[in-house]
């Protein structure tokens, strides 16, 4: 590693740096597997994205995984469990359709292999490699890599939060309200009529109401690290059936908070973020949350039962 991906100086004090060093490292070597699929995609080949990609199905035809997304899990799972045999592991392909493992006490890491698979199967260049560490049940270490965009995210609980080694700091955006906040949502993989509809009608209420603009980029781990940047102001989800999973939030979550981003559950706020519940508001300041989450919710409130 060199320049823009060396770790800060100010992270190297904390207890968690060894942790991170390997996250660096692992997060840049699994993004480097993502590239030359990214960089072909569209252009005359012999193969198909699908047949290049040996892309095989979740639930359904929306909810997919490449022998990308198993080989990075694979390249770092492996490397963690050689540098820390004792510690416990998350990753969303290894967990696949089954119920997500609960937290305990001990050290757990949890990965995205490929956060934005549907992006990076097509060629878009927005997706990540994200990895997240757990102690005592809660959040402290994040790294998340976006190759095609040269972007590495990094943040340790109490040390701050970094991209390209810069210091993320958006407290410029304190006086942001709705009407002139970037908007942010993921309609995930809601198939039911009541599902899509309470979804749009999300949607139609906030265009009502009026904001800067709206935006569905495809990417919930990149959706945060870009709340952290002061690009997006707020992003929610977990309106139906489009709610997020834990490796969707492990590492971003740290990398947020570190910012001095606010992230709660959308439906039943409190001081604790819960990676496991079905709903999702971050943003750049409590004002733009309490007035999204009134406005996407349909309540003249700021917290709903």
């Amino acid at each position: 590693m060199s320049g823009k991906y060396d770790i800060p100086k100010d992270l190297l004090d904390s207890p968690y740096v060894k942790e991170l060093e390997l996250a660096v490292a692992m997060a840049l070597e699994a993004g480097d597997n993502m590239v030359f699929h990214m960089e072909n995609v569209g252009v005359e080949s012999g193969m198909t994205s699908e047949e290049a990609l040996g892309i095989s199905t979740k639930k359904n035809e929306s909810d997919f995984a490449t022998v990308i997304d198993v080989k990075n899990e694979k390249l770092v799972t492996s490397k963690i469990q050689q540098m820390f045999p004792h510690h416990m592991i998350i990753g969303e392909e290894d967990v696949g359709t089954g119920s997500v493992p609960p937290l305990t006490d001990e050290p757990t890491w949890i990965i995205d292999p490929i956060d934005g698979t549907t992006n990076f199967a097509s060629g878009l260049p927005l997706s990540c490699v994200s990895i997240g560490l757990c102690d005592k049940g809660q959040p402290v270490m994040g790294v998340a890599f976006a190759p095609m965009t040269q972007e590495l995210y990094m943040a340790i609980q109490g040390f701050g939060s970094y991209r390209n080694g810069c210091r993320l700091k958006p407290n410029k955006h304190t006086s942001t309200e709705l009407s002139n906040a970037v908007v942010c949502f993921e309609f995930g993989y809601a198939k039911s009529s009541e599902g899509i509809r309470n979804m749009t009608d999300a949607v139609h209420r906030i265009l009502s109401h009026g904001c800067r603009t709206t935006r569905s980029l495809g990417s919930g781990v990149l959706d945060l690290c870009y709340v952290a940047s002061g690009r997006i102001d707020v992003v929610y989800t977990g309106i139906a059936e489009e709610g997020w999973k834990p490796w969707d939030y492990c590492a971003a979550t740290i990398i947020v908070q570190e910012a001095g981003c606010i992230i709660q559950n959308l439906k039943s706020p409190s001081s604790n973020f819960d990676m496991y519940a079905p709903s999702m508001i971050c943003g750049v300041n409590s004002t733009v949350i309490q007035q999204c989450r009134q406005v996407v919710l349909n309540t003249n409130t700021s917290t709903t039962p």
